[in-house]
């Protein structure tokens, strides 16, 4: 494919991350609660008729969009991952195309929904990638968005945390895939791990680093300590920039999730 508003090398490193951590290991009901947190903002009962999932990867929330919808095309710019997504969704609505956000090959103001969730902080430009998408939306439709936030609502001792820990996702992500997994999978058993369950058991702030899992499983930890670590090109942004890239597009109504993850945000076009 040809690179546009691509890394190639993030592509290309999650294509392998996805087919390391295929999701078929994620149980039904954790995978129910975890989409139940993502699209807590969308009103089904509305049933959007088409829907584009922009960076699908594994396609591990489209097996439960699919039943929701009419249409539902699953895009990503890794061949990879979507010979994972393949597998893992085999419902007859559901297809699936290889291309970026800026190559969709679909007219404008085609798609009632789009969802993006946790793929335009590892792009060039977000700006543009938003923008593109919103030239997608059909007036009075919804684009939902999941960007990593820059931890404007934490104390600053938690943003210098993340700034030791960042450090260390520059020196991991440079390194061979190999590479890059062993290390994530031990940042998972000696960080993730222990932090999330003491979040589980002890009553901790709700600025406590990594309380998001405290719930989750160790397959779901393994998975996004390579995300997080494995990935050289990343990017947060505050809500009020989140609001400026969607304004500048001129979607509105933006609405944010009130709890982690942050931010999650869904925003309509205009009729």
């Amino acid at each position: 494919m040809k690179p546009g508003n691509l890394d190639a090398a993030t592509v290309e490193g999650f294509g392998k991350e996805w087919d390391k951590f295929t999701q078929e290991a994620l149980s039904a009901v954790e995978r129910e609660q975890l989409f139940a947190q993502y699209f807590s903002l969308i009103d089904w009962s509305k049933k959007p008729k088409r829907v584009l999932d922009m960076g699908c990867g594994s396609g591990r929330w489209d097996a439960l969009v699919a039943p929701l919808v009419n249409e539902l095309v699953a895009a990503d710019a890794s061949a990879v991952a979507l010979a994972v997504a393949k597998r893992n969704v085999s419902a007859p609505n559901v297809s699936f195309v290889e291309c970026s956000a800026e190559t969709l090959p679909f007219p404008d103001e085609h798609f009632d929904l789009i969802f993006s969730l946790g793929v335009l902080h590892h792009v060039p430009d977000t700006q543009a990638a938003i923008g593109s998408l919103a030239c997608k939306i059909a007036p009075g439709g919804l684009l939902l968005l999941y960007l990593y936030y820059a931890f404007d609502n934490r104390p600053v001792w938690f943003r210098g945390i993340w700034k030791l820990s960042d450090l260390l996702r520059r020196c991991v992500s440079k390194l061979p895939f190999f590479a890059r997994y062993v290390l994530s999978q031990i940042i998972a058993l000696f960080v993730y791990w222990p932090l999330a369950r003491i979040a589980k058991h002890l009553p901790v702030p709700a600025s406590w680093p990594l309380k998001f899992y405290a719930d989750r499983s160790f397959y779901v930890m393994r998975t996004d300590a390579l995300d997080r670590f494995g990935t050289k090109l990343e990017k947060r942004f505050t809500k009020q920039q989140i609001v400026a890239m969607l304004e500048a597009v001129h979607l509105e109504d933006i609405r944010f999730l009130d709890s982690a993850p942050y931010w999650v945000c869904v925003a309509s076009k205009p009729l």
